[in-house]
């Protein structure tokens, strides 16, 4: 759970590189491959979550001990689960659509302003589900 957590945290600067380098640059290849590497990302760390909490880790044992337990730790679960599961709908969306609309190589087209409205949609609903997930793994696992 300490490497996603990590993980999720180290793609927000990544995301605002790759953000800097389409609107300042124009280096829209580039922009592409880092978003397509943290789309990839992404998904990794969502299916090494999903390992390690229904195969290896009973996480719940180790909530247990927090003050927090259970009302705060599953309520901020909950609303962390939320924002992760729209990001993942909203960047697979951005994603799919930019693969299929964007000319190759990468170049503005048509598309574009959609484009940017649910991009920026996605990188909002992300940070959301950075910040609530640190405030889930503050709550189940460092307050004590």
């Amino acid at each position: 759970m300490d490497v996603v957590l990590v993980g999720l945290l180290a793609t927000l600067p990544l995301l605002a590189w790759s953000v800097h380098l389409v609107r300042s640059k124009r280096a829209y290849a580039l922009h592409k491959a880092l978003q397509l590497f943290i789309a990839a990302a992404l998904v990794a760390a969502i299916a090494v979550f999903e390992v390690d909490v229904r195969l290896v880790s009973d996480w719940k044992v180790r909530a247990a001990a927090s003050p927090w337990w259970p009302v705060g730790v599953w309520s901020s679960l909950g609303v962390h689960l939320v924002f992760a599961i729209s990001t993942l709908v909203l960047w697979v969306w951005v994603v799919w659509e930019a693969l299929r609309r964007f000319p190759v190589p990468p170049a503005p087209g048509t598309h574009g302003g959609r484009h940017r409205v649910m991009a920026r949609l996605a990188a909002l609903d992300l940070l959301c589900t950075a910040i609530t997930g640190v405030a889930f793994y503050w709550l189940a696992f460092v307050a004590r």
